[in-house]
C-alpha cells in the first residue's frame, strides 16, 4: 500500500492562497477518481476539488474556514500499489461559482438543523426538529411564502435540501405525518431552552459578510421610495401571456422592469455607471447589463443579462430565467455573474413594504422591488381598487444627486403606470 497526497492546487490568477469551504469525505472514506473531495473558495469562484485516484482516505490537511496556501498538504488517501508518498498537486480544479456580488442579502447561515428526539407537536403538524427560537431555516423565498399560505412554522420543519434546505416536498411531508401526532401533548412547542449552537463565518457567507462590509463602508448609500400603480402594466402583462404564453414563453414583470431601467437611463447616463474611488474615476456606460440578484442555495447570485438594451421583452425573460436557472443550480460561469452596471433585486411575493438594499460596487445605483397589492386609490374623486407596488432603491451619493435619484426612478414610475411608453422611440 502507499499514500498519494493531494497538495492545494495553483488555481490561477497569481492566488497564492484559498479558503477551505467544505469536506465532502471524511477521515476512512474510500473514494474513487473524479470524486468531489472538498469545496475550496478564492476571492473570484468556488472550485471543486477531485481526486485523481482510488483509495482510503487516511487524513485531511485543513478545517472548513480555514485559509490554506497553494502547495500546502490538502488531503492523503492510502492508495494500492508498492512505493511510500506519491504527490499531486494539480487533480483539475472545477470552478463552481462566480464571486458574489454585494447586493442585498437574504440568505442565512448554512447549518445543518439537528434532529430533535421523538416528535411531540399537537397544534402544530408534523415531526418538530430543535432549532434555536431565532435560528432562521433555509428555504426559498417560494418555500417561505408556501409554508406561510399552509400556517407552517419554518422552524418545525425537517429540511432534506443541501446544508439542511426546506423543500416543497419537505413541507407535503411534514403536512401528511402531522395525521399521526393530531393528539400528541402541546407541552413541548412551551418548552424553556437553554442551548447555544455557534455557527462559524466561513466560505460563501464570509464572502457575502465581507463584500456587503465594504459597500456599506465605502459607498455613500441613501435610499429613495417611490409608489408606483402598476395595473396596467399588469393587465398588458397578462393580455401578452394569454395572447403569446404559449408560442414565445410566459413573461413576468421582471423583463418590463428591465425594460423601463434601460428606457430611463437614456435621460440619466450617470446612473448607469462604475465608480473607481481609488482612482476617483467615474466610467458611465452605453451598454446597460443588468444584474438580476437570485437567491442560490450558495447564497445570493447576481447573473447578469448583458445589453438589456438590445433585448426585446421576451429576449429578456427568456435569458433571465436562463441565468436564474444556472445560478441556482450552481452552472453559472463566472462571465455570467459579473459586469453588471445596475442591478435590480426583488423578493416577489415577499418582497414586504419596503427594503434598502445594499449597492453592489462598483456599481453606483441599485433597484428594489417590493411586492404588489391591491389596495383602494382615489382617482378623479372615484375610490377605485388598484394594484400598487413600491420600488425601494439605494445610490452611491458620491456619485447619484438625490434630485437625480428621485427624477429616475419617477422616471421609471411613469413608463410603467403608461406601459405604452416603454415601446415608443
Amino acid at each position: 500500500m502507499g499514500t498519494h497526497v493531494i497538495k492545494m492546487p495553483d488555481i490561477g490568477e497569481g492566488i497564492a492562497e484559498v479558503e477551505l469551504s467544505v469536506w465532502h469525505v471524511k477521515v476512512g472514506d474510500m473514494v474513487v477518481e473524479d470524486q468531489v473531495l472538498a469545496d475550496v473558495m478564492t476571492d473570484k469562484a468556488m472550485v471543486d476539488i477531485p481526486s485523481p485516484v482510488h483509495g482510503k482516505v487516511i487524513a485531511l490537511g485543513g478545517q472548513p474556514g480555514e485559509v490554506m496556501a497553494v502547495g500546502s498538504v490538502l488531503i492523503s488517501i492510502e492508495v494500492e500499489g508498492a512505493g511510500n508518498v506519491k504527490e499531486s498537486t494539480q487533480p483539475a480544479p472545477v470552478v463552481k461559482e462566480a464571486p458574489v456580488a454585494a447586493t442585498k442579502v437574504e440568505t442565512v447561515v448554512e447549518s445543518k438543523p439537528v434532529a430533535a428526539p421523538a416528535p411531540k407537536a399537537a397544534v402544530c403538524q408534523g415531526p418538530m426538529i430543535a432549532r434555536e427560537a431565532d435560528e432562521r431555516p433555509l428555504a426559498s423565498p417560494a418555500v417561505r411564502k408556501h409554508a406561510l399560505d399552509l400556517g407552517i412554522q419554518l422552524r418545525l420543519v425537517r429540511g432534506t435540501g443541501p446544508a439542511g434546505r426546506v423543500l416543497h416536498e419537505d413541507l407535503d411531508a411534514y403536512l401528511a405525518q402531522g395525521q399521526s401526532n393530531a393528539s400528541a401533548p402541546v407541552a413541548a412547542a412551551y418548552a424553556q431552552r437553554t442551548d447555544e449552537q455557534q455557527i462559524p463565518v466561513i466560505g460563501m457567507r464570509r464572502k457575502i459578510a465581507q463584500r456587503m462590509q465594504d459597500a456599506t463602508q465605502r459607498a455613500a448609500h441613501f435610499s429613495y421610495v417611490e409608489e408606483i400603480d402598476v395595473t396596467a402594466v399588469e393587465e398588458l402583462r397578462a393580455h401578452l401571456n394569454e395572447k403569446h404564453g404559449a408560442t414565445r414563453g410566459k413573461l413576468t414583470l421582471l423583463p418590463f422592469l428591465v425594460r423601463a431601467l434601460v428606457v430611463a437611463l437614456r435621460d440619466f447616463p450617470q446612473i448607469n455607471a462604475r465608480y473607481d474611488d481609488e482612482a476617483q474615476v467615474i466610467t458611465r456606460l452605453g451598454a446597460v447589463h443588468v444584474g438580476i440578484a437570485t437567491q442560490a442555495d450558495i447564497g445570493l447570485m447576481v447573473p447578469v443579462v448583458r445589453h438589456a438594451e438590445a433585448r426585446s421583452l421576451w429576449d429578456s425573460a427568456a435569458e433571465i430565467s436562463r441565468l436564474a436557472t444556472a445560478a441556482r443550480n450552481g452552472k453559472a460561469s463566472r462571465d455570467e455573474l459579473s459586469g453588471s452596471t445596475i442591478t435590480l433585486t426583488s423578493l416577489g411575493a415577499l418582497g414586504g413594504i419596503v427594503s434598502t438594499p445594499v449597492l453592489n460596487l462598483p456599481e453606483v445605483a441599485i433597484v428594489g422591488v417590493n411586492k404588489i397589492v391591491e389596495r383602494p386609490m382615489v382617482i378623479k374623486g372615484q375610490i377605485v381598487i388598484r394594484k400598487m407596488m413600491n420600488l425601494s432603491s439605494s445610490f452611491d451619493h458620491r456619485v447619484v444627486d438625490g434630485m437625480d435619484a428621485a427624477l429616475f426612478i419617477q422616471a421609471i414610475r411613469g413608463l410603467l403606470e403608461q406601459p405604452a411608453t416603454l415601446f415608443v422611440e
